[in-house]
Order: C-alpha cells, then structure tokens, then sequence
C-alpha cells in the first residue's frame, strides 16, 4: 500500500502517511490502529439492542479535547495495525458474538482504509455505524456515501472560542455543521426496524459545566435546520474530570443535575426526538478497558 499526503480532515495538514508512520496533527500511520473490538452496551439504546454495538475504537483523533476520556488511545496512539482482512475479521466475529450493528468510533484518521473495507458485504447485514467526534470534511464523507447507515457525530460547540479552548479546533462549529448537512444529505430521515436504528443521523451533545447555553445554543440549530423527528439527539451527561485540567478550573467537576434538568428541559420545550444520558452514566469505570480485545 502506497503512501499518501493527508488532507482527510478540517486541518489539512498535509501529513504524510504510510503503512509505517505518520506525521501531521494525528500522528497516525495509514494502516488503521485499534485499541478494542467488543460488544459495547452503554451507547443509545437503539444501537444496543439485546448483546450491545459490535464497537471498534481506533486510536489518534483529529481533535485534542482537553477532557476525553479516551486519551490513552487518543493521544498516546496506542493500538494495534489491521491490515483489511484483519480488520474484516474484526467485523465478522463481532457479528458472530450477536453485534446490533458495526460501530467504528474514532474513525476518521483512516477514511481511506475503512472505505475500502466496507466495498465488502458487511458481515450478518449489519447497519454499519460511523461515531465521530464530528470534526469532519464534506468531501472526505463522500467517499462513505453508500457505505456508512448510521451516522453518529458529536456537535460539541457552536462557539469557536469554546471549540478553540476545549479542542485546538476553533473553525470545528462551521466544519461539523457543514458535515453533519453531508451525512444527513446522504441517508436522509432516521429508519428504525424492530426497535433498532438502521439508517439515519444521531447527533450527540456532551454537556460541559457551565456551558448549559452552548448546550442550548446545539439544540437551537439542530431544530432549526432539520424537520421534526428527520433526525434523533442525544443529550449526554456523562462527562468526567479525567485530565490535568489545571488550566482549565472551570470544567474540572462533574455535571450538577440542575445543569442537566435545564438542558434536558429544554430540549423537550424544543420537541426534539432522541434520548438524555442519566447521571448515573458518569465516572471511570465507564470507560472501556483498551486492551487489545477482539483483535
């Protein structure tokens, strides 16, 4: 497999990628790296269904949230390499196991390698599902047109001030808007089978202290772009002080439940459908062990 120049994502920051290295922002190799293959139980319920996402999580990120919860793989580019064959493997036991559905998480640093992949017959006819942080290229989406079900993008601002802050990434509001209108653009109005989403977008909120307005501000835009009920909203809680927040005070408690009952209030004023993370959901040991397994 050749090389190439990167321009995958909203940074264009012309890396060069081979099977061996990488360079640029993520640091990643072309050859996809994951950290964990496994049924995974504590997404959206319609992902879920009875045994849990047949999840892969891959490692790097195109964004350097100073509160992910994923660090180790997201910022210590630690994980395995998969070839296509090994990364199909990965697919086909995950559906042997009873997978509602493939979830890749973290995936658009490979775009190029999973677009090849999924040219073939998805293992049990499973929806595949494409979990990103929503820091995304129109143009690099459209090589998934066709190949992607369900699309689960974060919009974690509006504000670029905010998005600068939090992620190193101030022009994400416009570069995920303008994604999210892609993905939408290509698998139109949610579809549900048996209780179970199979095609359509998700757009997935995580709540920060303090910043119940931002929250609003999300909400605000995906009701006024979409039709009532085109698309479901996922209202997340479950944010953790994990890192070295010390420049960053401001976030470094967890969600009080006042926060969580004005956004979840308001979203219900504003009629949008989908689902609101329960604090319970919150703390470490939600985190998934990045082990190696099922690969």
């Amino acid at each position: 497999m050749s090389g190439f120049v990167c321009a995958l994502c909203p940074r264009n920051c012309g890396a060069l990628r081979d099977d061996s290295h990488g360079e640029g922002f993520c640091g990643m190799p072309s050859v996809p790296l994951a950290a964990r293959a496994a049924l995974h139980q504590w997404e959206e319920p319609c992902l879920t269904g009875d045994h849990g996402a047949g999840t892969v999580f891959f490692s790097g990120c195109t964004l350097r949230c100073v509160f992910c919860q994923n660090s180790s793989i997201s910022r210590e580019n630690y994980g395995k390499p998969l070839t296509d064959d090994g990364l199909y493997a990965a697919f086909e036991r995950l559906a042997d196991q009873g997978a509602a559905c493939i979830e890749l998480v973290t995936p658009t640093q490979f775009t190029n390698a999973l677009a090849r992949v999924l040219e073939r017959p998805v293992p049990g006819g499973l929806p595949v599902v494409w979990n990103s942080g929503g820091y995304e290229k129109a143009s690099t989406l459209r090589a998934l047109d066709g190949k992607v079900d369900v699309y689960l993008p974060d919009l974690k601002y509006v504000t670029p001030a905010l998005a600068e802050r939090y992620s190193q990434a101030a022009d994400y509001p416009e570069a995920a808007k303008s994604a999210i209108l892609e993905m939408y653009r290509q698998r139109g109005p949610i579809r549900f089978e048996s209780g179970l989403l199979k095609s359509g977008v998700l757009i997935r909120h995580l709540i920060l202290p303090g910043q119940v307005n931002e929250a609003k501000r999300v909400m605000d835009w995906v009701a006024e772009t979409f039709p009532p009920g085109a698309v479901l909203f996922s209202l997340m809680a479950q944010y953790t002080p994990m890192n070295d927040l010390t420049d960053y005070p401001e976030i470094g408690r967890p969600l009080r439940r006042s926060e969580l009952r004005i956004a979840r209030e308001y979203m219900e004023n504003l009629g949008l459908a989908g689902y609101v993370q329960e604090l319970a959901s919150v703390g470490e040991g939600f985190v998934p062990a990045f082990d190696l397994t099922g690969l």
